[in-house]
């Protein structure tokens, strides 16, 4: 059974974007064409926050508050070429700015539980050795259990 679901876009404000010889074309909200050939792997392309400061970013939080006592399922949307890769990193932050954990991601759709102690996240797309992609769209689904009583009714 799932739950609430999220999804989070590259929006235009480019202060948080790779931009040292990218070409980054806006086709529409869930298409983004992103181009560098000279970019190195391990380098952080986009950002997106959990929490901002906005009389400092000027931007809002693009992604959902989420729990340490939630599982969550993360589907990403993007298209490059098959010799080539991308990594989503979830850095964890408690209350006091300081890391409570990380993970990295590299399949379309994978499932992750944050530390308990997690008060804000940061979510990275990071080049895994790819040159050109396409970003259509990244989806945080919280997964719900589902008790042994609600199972059988279904099966019944």
């Amino acid at each position: 059974m799932t739950g609430e679901k999220w999804t989070v876009y590259w929006n235009e404000y480019s202060s948080n974007t790779y931009l040292y010889g990218s070409e980054i074309t806006y086709h529409a909200k869930d298409d983004v064409e992103f181009k560098n050939m000279l970019m190195a792997p391990g380098t952080v392309i986009k950002h997106w926050f959990s929490k901002t400061y906005y009389q400092m970013q000027r931007i809002e939080p693009a992604l959902p508050m989420i729990d340490g006592e939630g599982r969550y399922q993360l589907t990403v949307h993007i298209d490059c070429p098959e010799d080539e890769t991308w990594l989503i990193q979830l850095i964890f932050y408690d209350k006091y700015e300081v890391e409570a954990g990380r993970i990295s991601v590299r399949d379309e759709v994978s499932y992750f539980q944050c530390p308990l102690r997690t008060y804000s996240y940061r979510m990275q797309l990071m080049n895994g050795g790819m040159t050109r992609f396409h970003f259509h769209k990244i989806e945080i689904q919280e997964v719900e259990y589902e008790t042994e009583e609600e199972e059988t009714k279904k099966t019944v």
